[in-house]
């Protein structure tokens, strides 16, 4: 069973701290993703996740309704936090969060893997969708999460 992998970077300008907090902010991500139908359906309900929290996601993705519980299990603020699948439509998946502080901001780095489900058809569907729908679902996110920390930052460089 093959890996998709991937690893976005986006430069924010705003502090490290403002970056980190809104990506984990479950009320921005159902904002940020209103076109899937994103909602939480269990788990923790809404503001920042911690630390060995779950949070349970459904949405439209494909054309079809999924599930996806996800669970924090790394988190040090403001420089990463790593969520996992517990229970969802993946075989595996783990998203780990980097936030840098740069000149002028934040570097903010995901790193996506997944493994897709059913063999060698999950195989197929990763390389003929899948993982690059993925892929463009976390650069809108990213796009309305450097889009709102800009618009609420208050930088002022060291």
């Amino acid at each position: 069973m093959s890996v998709a992998r991937f690893v976005l970077e986006f430069f924010i300008a705003a502090p490290p701290e403002r970056v980190f907090d809104l990506a984990r902010d479950l009320d921005f991500h159902q904002r940020s993703l209103a076109h899937t139908g994103e909602q939480i359906v269990g788990g923790r309900r809404g503001g920042l996740i911690e630390l060995d929290e779950e949070v349970e996601w459904q949405a439209r993705h494909l054309g079809l309704r999924w599930r996806l519980r996800s669970r924090i299990t790394v988190l040090e603020r403001p420089h990463r936090f790593t969520d996992i699948q517990v229970h969802g439509p993946f075989a595996s998946l783990e998203h780990r969060h980097l936030f840098e502080p740069v000149e002028g901001g934040t570097r903010m780095v995901d790193e996506w893997e997944h493994r897709a489900p059913l063999g060698p058809l999950g195989w197929l569907a990763d390389q003929l969708f899948l993982a690059r729908h993925m892929k463009r679902l976390l650069e809108i996110r990213n796009t309305a999460l450097k889009q709102e920390a800009e618009r609420a930052a208050t930088f002022l460089p060291a």
